[in-house]
């Protein structure tokens, strides 16, 4: 007897049909699953074979054969508990084959029957949606998760007793309803948003911040320990426009797929801020691992990636980020697949001027040698420094001005206005781009669309490009951040002014 089941895994971050095929033939006991089963899925066995025990049904008995088709390609994670068990009961009479038309069931069974929580919920929909499937039966706890995908009927189930319920009509699953609040627990730790105006002083870096926001900029701050670059990267977040609709879906998948979410499963709201350790490896920076994960640059998608001691990251996991940074997407190759994470954040990075943070120190505190301190700079390679569009120095705060009565300068919020204001005129200058229509994102031929000069601002670049020595990739970022602080001011032209600044920045 032989019974197939739609079901479906995960590559990347996005979901891919597979078909579950249950063969069941007289002859010695056995069971083996072929298809090329990774780790949790060649232990499915025995989740099922105790599951249907616990709920009562009865095991079949003789020479089992699950295949996972396409069977070239690898599979990982434990979804195929629940196909597999509905294909067994199928194979041995207790289903009729059209239970499962236009199904699809994914979902890992306890050892009690129960159904629990899965990763990717959202992928899976989404696949769903697009091969046209009429009904995906999941675990009810990842239900109002992939019922944010619209024209599917998504039923959520507790436990396996309720699926077979379901597949024979004697019970009915209602189709889930949607979970649009938000999820913040995944996105920085479910702080709120810090506000700017906790910052004293700082005027250029808090410009430099707003600059950033407004164009989706790389970021490079260099201070003495206590300057403020950590409080002032935490408050990035809070300035960035909110996420579209669209772009929350795609964090939510994101985290769903690296399990990430919280109990709720809602939509993440938030602009992600991801702050790793400087100790984390190449893999778990840009991805990779097996089985392969998304690493923090996806993490960031749609918002912040912030490295704290720069220079203390390692040299390889640095030289990873150049390929995101300049392209927006990670991809992780290994021999047995290919897979591309989207990795489109704003880079945020600190780091101190010297081993001991105090070089150029007013009170000349400072010990350090000066080969120590040019070996400490040059941890950081002239390939990812060039692709950091803004570098700015901070001073210690002075104690007079912390402890002022007088209140710090604008908050989050009237900075996060003028900053959508000026993504919004970015959207509708770049509307072939779609939602990554921003100046950091502009390609070479958009560049010399947008980016025009008038020969005052054209002799500005010039001149600024031989004294800071600008490679070509450093002029074509300048200009980028010029045509932001445009947008910023509501201007049309960029203009001379609009270049010195941004010149400014690449000092």
């Amino acid at each position: 007897m032989l019974a197939q089941v739609h079901s479906a895994a995960l590559q990347g971050i996005e979901s891919y049909r597979v078909r579950v095929e249950v063969h069941l033939a007289s002859g010695l006991p056995a069971f083996s699953v072929v298809g090329l089963p990774q780790g949790a899925v060649r232990e499915s066995r025995e989740r099922v074979w105790a599951a249907l025990t616990n709920s009562g049904l009865r095991r079949p008995l003789g020479r089992i054969t699950v295949n996972l088709a396409p069977a070239d390609v690898k599979k990982e994670g434990s979804q195929f508990d629940l196909p597999i068990a509905v294909g067994l009961l199928m194979g041995e009479g207790g289903l009729t084959p059209e239970a499962t038309d236009g199904a699809l069931l994914v979902g890992e069974l306890g050892l009690d029957g129960t159904l629990r929580p899965m990763r990717g919920a959202l992928a899976v929909a989404e696949r769903c949606r697009r091969d046209e499937v009429r009904d995906l039966v999941l675990p009810a706890a990842n239900a109002g998760e992939a019922a944010m995908v619209s024209g599917l009927r998504v039923r959520g189930a507790e436990s396996l007793k309720e699926v077979l319920a379901h597949l024979r009509g004697a019970r009915s699953i209602p189709p889930a309803s949607p979970i649009f609040q938000s999820a913040p627990d995944s996105v920085d730790g479910g702080r709120e948003p810090l506000d700017l105006a906790d910052v004293r002083g700082q005027g250029v870096a808090r410009r430099a911040l707003e600059v950033a926001a407004a164009g989706d900029h790389n970021l490079l701050m260099v201070g003495p320990p206590g300057s403020g670059k950590t409080m002032l990267a935490r408050r990035l977040p809070g300035i960035l426009p909110p996420l579209s609709f669209q772009e929350a879906l795609e964090v939510t998948k994101i985290h769903s797929v690296a399990g990430l979410l919280s109990e709720d499963g809602g939509l993440v709201s938030r602009r992600p801020f991801r702050a790793p350790h400087h100790t984390v490896s190449s893999a778990g920076l840009v991805g990779g691992g097996r089985p392969v994960r998304p690493g923090e640059v996806t993490l960031a998608h749609h918002g912040v990636l912030f490295l704290d001691e720069l220079p203390e990251f390692n040299r390889t996991s640095l030289e990873a980020l150049r390929q995101p940074m300049e392209g927006g997407e990670a991809t992780v190759t290994r021999a047995e697949q290919s897979v591309r994470y989207p990795a489109r954040f704003t880079f945020v990075a600190a780091m101190n001027p010297c081993p001991c943070g105090l070089h150029g120190d007013d009170e000349g505190r400072c010990r350090c040698d000066p080969t120590e301190v040019d070996r400490y700079a040059r941890r950081i390679s002239g390939p990812v420094r060039d692709r950091v569009d803004l570098h700015i120095g901070l001073a210690p705060v002075k104690v007079e001005e912390l402890r002022s009565d007088v209140e710090g300068g604008e908050g989050s919020r009237e900075v996060r206005e003028r900053v959508t204001e000026a993504r919004d005129r970015q959207k509708r200058r770049y509307d072939a781009m779609g939602p990554n229509g921003t100046n950091g994102a502009l390609t070479d031929s958009g560049v010399r669309r947008w980016c025009t000069l008038c020969s005052d601002g054209e002799g500005l670049l010039r001149s600024g490009a031989r004294k800071l020595r600008l490679s070509a990739r450093g002029v074509v970022r300048a200009l980028k951040v010029a045509r932001t602080v445009a947008d910023l001011a509501g201007r049309d032209q960029v203009c001379p002014d609009d270049v010195a600044e941004a010149l400014h920045f690449r000092g």
